[in-house]
């Protein structure tokens, strides 16, 4: 029996800008130069990050283009706020992924190396509607986090244990 865990895409009908855009005019807010800055820097990206990972990415590629860090902090709560992210807190640390456009999935995050590995599985979602149903609960989503240690991590142990015989 071969399985695959890949996510699949998710069509939307408005971009992350156009949709945080419309989010904060909503609001009563304004899309101000920092913020459209953070909301292109963080569309481009496509793995998990922290908000010191994305200052240090806009240090690097912001020519003259500054965005502080309280923008950084409040702009990563809007988007939350927004549907845009989703933050996980992972041993004591924020981290965030993109949530718009993306299908419902779940991780496996290595402790000891931060690692986050990615997946969808057809048979949790069966168990997950089954466990509604039994309880007449109405789902919107669900987030798992299996946590553990990732082969590399594993396999980085057993040399030093080979290691510590000598």
């Amino acid at each position: 029996m071969t399985q695959t865990f890949s996510l699949g895409t998710v069509e939307v009908a408005l971009s992350p800008r156009e949709r945080f855009e419309e989010y904060l005019q909503s609001r009563g807010k304004r899309i101000t130069q920092q913020r459209r800055i953070l909301v292109e820097q963080i569309a481009a990206r496509h793995e998990h990050f922290d908000a010191d990972q994305l200052l240090l990415d806009l240090s690097r590629k912001s020519a003259g283009r500054k965005v502080s860090r309280p923008t950084v902090y409040r702009t990563l709560s809007e988007m939350v706020d927004a549907g845009l992210l989703r933050k996980m807190v992972l041993g004591g640390r924020a981290v965030y992924e993109h949530d718009y456009g993306y299908p419902q999935h779940d991780h496996l995050h290595c402790t000891e190396c931060g690692k986050l590995i990615e997946f969808s599985s057809d048979e949790l979602m069966k168990l997950r509607e089954a466990v509604a149903r039994e309880h007449n609960f109405r789902v919107t989503g669900h987030r798992l986090i299996i946590s553990g240690v990732c082969p590399q991590c594993r396999a980085a142990r057993t040399r030093t244990r080979r290691l510590d015989l000598v």
